[in-house]
């Protein structure tokens, strides 16, 4: 709390003296500090909204196997049952538990099916990282800068700081829809 005080002072101190270099545009003023949306970065970039929609697809379709799985074990068990009624207790116990076995081992594949697609999300994204990570640093010595911090992490900045939308130009210019996209 004692730094956010003295932080937010310092921002009051220094709107109290008069620079010359507030006079220029945003665009112009140069920090050695810059600071970029991770998440904007990611969904502002043609590469990841790429990655987004891929993954939307593969959620949309394992949903879609979901359903037409649970439709096929609502009508096996309704059948399972219908028979009950007409079957002797031991004639039909082994029927249950086979269905019982089925039913857990799809369940526990879809289950698995669903952990492995968002791990490939999250090793999607991470590679996305890595591989802008050359980008962000060409554009932060362009800038004339020596750090780049997550917006997110930063209490108070000048809007004229934050690079993202100028580095997502960049990404879109150099990676288009990104590395996938350009093999054959």
């Amino acid at each position: 709390m004692r730094r956010l005080w003295a932080s937010l002072g310092c921002v009051v101190w220094l709107g109290a003296v008069p620079c010359a270099g507030l006079a220029q545009s945003p665009e112009l003023l140069k920090s050695s500090i810059v600071t970029l949306d991770q998440e904007q970065l990611f969904s502002g970039t043609r590469y990841g909204r790429a990655l987004q929609a891929a993954f939307e697809q593969q959620t949309a379709a394992l949903v879609a196997e979901n359903r037409k799985i649970d439709a096929a074990l609502e009508a096996e068990e309704r059948d399972l049952t219908d028979r009950r009624a007409t079957m002797a207790p031991e004639e039909f116990r082994p029927l249950a538990d086979a269905f019982d076995v089925k039913a857990n081992g799809l369940r526990s594949a879809q289950e698995a099916k669903s952990r492995d697609l968002s791990r490939l999300r999250e090793q999607q994204r991470q590679d996305f990282f890595n591989t802008i990570g050359p980008i962000i640093g060409d554009y932060m010595v362009a800038r004339g800068a020596v750090a780049v911090l997550d917006k997110a992490g930063v209490i108070v900045s000048l809007g004229s700081i934050d690079i993202t939308k100028e580095v997502i130009a960049q990404i879109d210019a150099r990676l288009g829809d990104g590395p996938a996209a350009e093999q054959p």
